[in-house]
């Protein structure tokens, strides 16, 4: 009797050292993930994602097939239900997080703001907060940020990371929150960081600026933010060549310089939230990522979180939108490849 009580004590123990193990290797791996804040819509409008084979699939699962382990969802305050610039509730984003998580994904939740789009262009006030004094948009920051990670919460799912506004290096909330400002940009940012940290500590904040490769423009953001005794965990940057009109051969080693300096000056990891290539263009996307995934991979110390796709399954021919890593005919592309790969 004694010595099957000890065989079952020692398996007990086995699968609680195994379970731990696993969750712990878990949090840890190198993140491979895909921002996908259209895909409700994309479903809500028919679309249809195949595999390789043609067979038709879930998209979160063809993600998964390539290697991805991490979901990113964006949240807009009062968003319409427009195709390309609403849905993204609170409600919905609850719904996808809870769906990507219990098919295995970490989750990032991304905060806007805003009741759209809000990027280094425009920085846009929700408009029930348009009239708000300051004080009140402090309130509305916490508060806001507050109910959608309690309902994630309470839904069963704690994000991993939470985006404390999206893409910044010009504040967000304009024109209260503006680097014109920046007093005041420190004090919104940090009742964001507050009201994630009062729901879990555990959580961890990122401040999100971009243009990766461009070390002055990150040096002049985080300098002030230090300045303002900004509080935040993980500085995420996005990486779009594409953008500033120049092939990432050109400008991958100064990113590299860059994810390298914002760790040691500011003793922060370093995250590509966001990357993307041209969908015409398939080998030079694949190795785009493969570079970029590699310099994060190479930052010391394992300080180099990972690397997210913005809207891979974006295809063009849906969103018009030419930098996805979908084909015209449903397919995910090849160049997605490069999250299994390496």
């Amino acid at each position: 009797m004694k010595t099957k009580m000890n065989k079952n004590l020692y398996k007990i123990s086995f699968l609680i050292v195994l379970i731990f193990t696993s969750c712990k290797s878990s949090k840890s791996a190198f993140v491979k993930g895909a921002d996908v804040g259209w895909l409700p819509q994309m479903e809500a409008t028919g679309y249809k994602f195949y595999d390789q084979d043609g067979t038709e699939k879930e998209c979160l699962q063809l993600l998964k097939d390539r290697g991805m382990n991490s979901i990113r969802l964006r949240v807009w305050v009062n968003p319409n239900d427009d195709k390309a610039s609403g849905h993204c509730s609170k409600d919905e984003t609850v719904a996808m997080a809870l769906r990507a998580q219990k098919m295995g994904f970490r989750i990032m939740i991304d905060f806007h703001y805003s009741d759209s789009w809000a990027d280094p262009a425009k920085q846009n006030k929700p408009a029930a907060w348009k009239n708000h004094s300051f004080s009140e948009l402090l309130n509305d920051v916490y508060n806001h940020t507050f109910d959608v990670i309690s309902a994630l919460k309470k839904a069963g799912v704690t994000p991993e990371w939470v985006q404390i506004g999206n893409e910044i290096p010009g504040g967000m909330l304009w024109p209260d929150g503006s680097t014109d400002n920046w007093n005041q940009l420190g004090q919104l940012l940090n009742k964001g960081y507050d009201a994630v940290k009062a729901v879990d500590e555990n959580i961890k904040v990122i401040v999100h600026v971009d243009e990766g490769n461009n070390n002055a423009k990150f040096r002049t953001f985080f300098d002030n933010a230090t300045a303002q005794k900004v509080r935040y965990d993980i500085i995420g940057l996005s990486y779009y060549p594409y953008w500033i009109k120049k092939d990432y051969t050109e400008t991958i080693a100064d990113l590299e310089f860059n994810l390298n300096d914002m760790v040691k000056r500011y003793n922060k990891d370093v995250m590509i939230v966001e990357v993307g290539g041209e969908d015409d263009k398939v080998q030079n996307t694949y190795e785009l990522l493969k570079a970029t995934i590699n310099a994060v991979k190479k930052v010391p110390n394992n300080r180099g979180l990972g690397v997210l796709y913005w809207e891979p399954q974006g295809a063009k021919s849906w969103s018009g939108y030419s930098l996805s890593a979908w084909q015209a005919d449903g397919k995910p592309s090849p160049a997605l490849d490069a999250f299994k790969e390496n």
